[in-house]
């Protein structure tokens, strides 16, 4: 019988994760799998307790609402925008007005609270390469490999960190294939 190929299960079943980020710029999610079973998963968005980006936020985060008052174009009365964007920062900068925690390092973060062992797992994202932060956690959490929807580096301390782990974590791109036999 064919059947979707598991890694395009477990990329189905990131994206659906993701779809439960409150994040206003983009929505990522992450699964970990061991022994082709899941043991946990993490989408990006702020840490519990925090509220995301938005209204609620900005009732609580004077910083940030006094920034956007003086922004061009502020925030009130838009809150489908990600208020770094508002002020006009590009992907990547202006991060210290970022609550979010990424879908990766969420997934180990919730495998921790519940007291699930990461060792030996594979992480599967529904997105590209890991930042450095991220992948020095994943490697110091065990994992022994990254499936992700392309290997474009996110910075170069990024490449550096694969290139040394080598052997330790492996990362790769979803296999193309859509059925396979089981």
């Amino acid at each position: 019988m064919l059947r979707k190929s598991w890694d395009k299960y477990y990329y189905d079943i990131a994206l659906r994760v993701s779809e439960r980020s409150p994040c206003l710029s983009y929505k990522r999610g992450a699964i970990l799998v061991r022994d082709k079973i899941i043991i946990c998963e993490g989408y990006n968005g702020a840490a519990r307790t925090l509220p995301p980006c938005g209204p609620e936020r900005l009732k609580h985060d004077y910083v940030l609402a006094h920034r956007m008052n003086d922004a061009i174009n502020p925030i009130y009365g838009d809150s489908e925008t990600c208020p770094r964007k508002r002020l006009g920062f590009l992907p990547g900068q202006g991060l210290e007005h970022c609550p979010a925690v990424h879908a990766e390092a969420n997934c180990i973060a919730n495998a921790a609270r519940m007291g699930i062992c990461t060792k030996d797992s594979d992480i599967y994202l529904t997105f590209g390469v890991p930042c450095k932060d991220c992948l020095s956690l994943l490697i110091n959490a065990g994992v022994r490999e990254i499936v992700t929807t392309g290997l474009n580096r996110y910075d170069a301390l990024s490449e550096f960190i694969i290139k040394m782990s080598e052997g330790i974590l492996s990362i790769r791109t979803y296999e193309e294939k859509e059925d396979e036999n089981d």
